[in-house]
């Protein structure tokens, strides 16, 4: 996977790429929870953690391109709005049940705190260390 390839992973799963007519994009992390057809893709999460490895030099550059940082902060907050919070879309109507809230919730800590350790500067081994050291 080349940088490129994984910013455009990142726009995918976060809703941000233009193509919004693609799979990719419907059923990518955010995607999935809007509108929630009651299936959490696993894979999204992957995806992501993958595409931030390719990233990790580019997230430890003082100039960073925006649409990595759009997209990671879109699948963060806006995961969190709808899937985690209580009057989140997810939450107020009752469509994800605690496991799922917790898995979603889980997924949301490795990616956040992977984007926060490289942008601090701290290096893959600490920020992919959770995720690295998960059974999976």
């Amino acid at each position: 996977m080349t940088i490129e390839d994984a910013i455009e992973e990142l726009e995918y799963q976060s809703g941000q790429h233009e193509n919004i007519e693609s799979e990719r994009w419907k059923n990518g992390f955010l995607g999935q929870l809007r509108p929630y057809k009651g299936v959490l893709h696993e894979k999204n999460y992957h995806s992501i953690i993958q595409a931030l490895k390719i990233l990790a030099p580019e997230l430890e550059k003082d100039f960073i391109d925006k649409r990595i940082i759009g997209a990671i902060w879109g699948i963060c907050h806006f995961g969190r709005m709808w899937a985690i919070y209580p009057d989140g879309m997810l939450q107020r109507n009752e469509l994800l049940n605690e496991q799922q809230t917790l898995q979603i919730d889980d997924w949301l800590i490795d990616i956040s705190y992977a984007a926060f350790c490289l942008l601090e500067g701290t290096g893959p081994k600490e920020a992919f260390w959770n995720y690295d050291n998960k059974e999976q």
